[in-house]
């Protein structure tokens, strides 16, 4: 993939480009990582070259990247599996293979999102949804039944004290609160269907994340 498109940085159009990553972008993709997702995240959570490696010899069609300005601003991560294999009830570590993706299934089902990220100064530009969009294409493309992932919940730990898990997802669904990675996901066009436990460590989500579909329209 190599598409060039237009994103908003300070109101003004800015010119990207959303393509596949490679061995030479590895030092910039942890960069990107660790701008992202500061502490209190953990370290040992960001890439490293040995799983970028295998995203690129293992699925080259579901490892992006966005460059803008001379550099790279933002990543996607992804790999197919077969759901049968795993259900709803899953975590992050096994259904990615500890984000190594050695388990991709070349005839499975469902594209699956390891990672999603974009460093704080461009996530107002549309790049995260316009990377979605392309990973959907990319569904599209190898006729999969969808897109799944779990979505963190950022701001559930300020409200655990009043509402269990799915209760928060279900108000941020109704609009009564606003999570920063669920509300962008729902304008992405992805749709909730339950919620994991223990599926990634997160303090801030109390280690939950809203399992998160984007079915394929043209799949029969």
């Amino acid at each position: 993939m190599n598409k060039q498109l237009y994103i908003f940085t300070e109101g003004k159009p800015n010119r990207a480009t959303i393509r596949n990553y490679g061995h030479e972008d590895f030092e910039s993709l942890i960069d990107v990582q660790r701008l992202s997702f500061p502490p209190p995240f953990p370290e040992e959570l960001l890439w490293n070259k040995e799983q970028l490696a295998e995203h690129v010899d293992r699925f080259p069609c579901g490892a992006l990247c966005a460059e803008a300005d001379g550099r790279i601003i933002a990543s996607m991560t992804g790999l197919i599996v077969h759901m049968d294999s795993y259900g709803h009830i899953h975590d992050w570590a096994t259904i990615t293979d500890d984000g190594y993706i050695r388990n991709h299934n070349p005839n499975g089902d469902t594209l699956y999102v390891v990672d999603l990220c974009v460093i704080p100064e461009y996530r107002k530009s549309g790049i995260g949804k316009w990377l979605m969009q392309s990973m959907y294409e990319t569904v599209v493309e190898l006729g999969l039944a969808r897109l799944l992932g779990g979505g963190r919940m950022p701001g559930f730990a300020a409200k655990a004290h009043e509402a269990t898990p799915e209760q928060y997802l279900e108000r941020v669904i109704r609009g009564e609160w606003n999570d920063p990675v669920i509300s962008f996901l729902l304008r992405c066009g992805r749709m909730p269907v339950g919620v994991a436990h223990r599926y990634l460590e997160d303090e801030q989500s109390h280690n939950c994340a809203a399992i998160m579909e984007w079915r394929n329209p043209f799949h029969v």
